[in-house]
């Protein structure tokens, strides 16, 4: 059966409840179900909205993919974000009566401009007048909602930037002694994060860390807060947060390693930013996706990165440092002879003789 949408959920709603079930295409694995039952109350509905969201389930997104499939234009077919720049300039250009399949193609931008000859025959469809009319209002609603975020965004940074100002020292009353002053002894025994770290100034360094973005650090300021000195390790953060393993133990028998509940706000989006991390090149959180993907699993590989994403944003927060990537080769660097001995043995077995020299530097 052709996959027209990798994605997608179904809502059974009633007035107490709402049966909510997603689906998501995985190339040729078979296609994953989830049914789940959510109360009708705004707490669970924004649970709904962050439940259909992991697996990039979308609303308006599909509305457009659906009109573009019933004129018989394939543009999701060659261009992966469908609204992105290109996408969005050809879209427009259907909208505006432009039927050319080759003159849509040329309003492709960067390289995607490399698959021109793909785009002519994925724009050759039916493109109707009914069809104009959908998606003009399809991609105008669109657009309310991103000025929608875009306007809570602001707000967000405005009060980030508001509480970033440090307060006035205060004024002894008239007739009282002042404060006496911390001692060193005390002041030492927290971390450096404790004396003075801005919320705008954790997200400035939280935004360096490849797949964290302005959203990302936003909800890490909000859930987590910029005072490290609470959490005595990161070991302590990510257990917090629910990315730690579990413990469950019972005679001496380890009976489940899952993580636990924690916080399912900054879980949810330190996930994503693992999902991003990941796509990323020549790093090494990307690097260290691939190592654990193949061995564990890519949900698993995912919320190892995002417990990695969580300690380097704890240390980074104690030592007021911008992220410093190890690079992608780190694993190899690390373990450099083991990995020179393991290839050259699947060489020999292939029947090659492996003479290595090193190179000068």
């Amino acid at each position: 059966m052709h996959v027209i949408y990798p994605c997608c959920a179904g809502l059974d709603v009633h007035k107490k409840t709402v049966v909510a079930c997603r689906m998501k295409a995985e190339g040729s694995k078979p296609s994953r179900r989830e049914v789940k039952t959510f109360s009708t109350m705004t707490r669970q509905l924004l649970a709904l909205s962050d439940w259909l969201s992991q697996w990039g389930c979308t609303r308006v997104i599909n509305r457009v993919q659906k009109a573009l499939e019933g004129a018989n234009i394939k543009l999701s077919s060659v261009a992966s974000d469908t609204l992105g720049v290109s996408g969005r300039a050809i879209l427009k250009g259907l909208i505006q009566g432009q039927e050319d399949p080759a003159a849509l193609a040329e309003l492709a931008k960067g390289r995607l401009r490399n698959k021109k000859a793909d785009l002519e025959q994925a724009l050759t469809g039916f493109f109707r007048p009914h069809h104009r009319f959908l998606l003009s209002h399809l991609l105008a609603h669109l657009d309310f909602l991103e000025t929608q975020l875009s306007q809570l965004s602001d707000q967000i940074a405005q009060h980030i930037e508001a509480m970033g100002v440090p307060p006035k020292d205060p004024q002894p009353p008239s007739g009282g002694s002042p404060k006496p002053a911390q001692s060193p002894t005390a002041a030492s025994s927290k971390p450096a994060q404790a004396s003075g770290l801005l919320p705008n100034q954790a997200m400035a360094l939280w935004d360096t860390i490849p797949g964290v973005n302005q959203t990302v650090a936003e909800v890490m300021v909000a859930e987590m807060g910029v005072d490290m000195g609470r959490f005595p390790t990161h070991r302590h953060l990510a257990s917090w947060v629910g990315l730690a393993p579990g413990n469950h133990e019972s005679a001496g028998k380890r009976q489940s390693g899952r993580t636990t509940k924690g916080n399912p706000a900054l879980r949810l989006a330190l996930v994503q930013a693992a999902w991003a991390a990941s796509r990323t090149k020549d790093t090494y959180l990307s690097a260290l996706y691939r190592r654990l993907a193949a061995r564990r699993g890519k949900k698993r590989a995912l919320v190892a990165v995002a417990h990695s994403i969580l300690t380097a944003a704890y240390h980074m927060a104690c030592h007021t440092q911008p992220y410093q990537d190890p690079g992608s080769n780190y694993f190899d660097q690390r373990k450099k002879h083991d990995v020179v001995s393991r290839l050259s043995h699947r060489l020999e077995k292939l029947g090659y003789n492996v003479a290595l020299t090193l190179q000068a530097a």
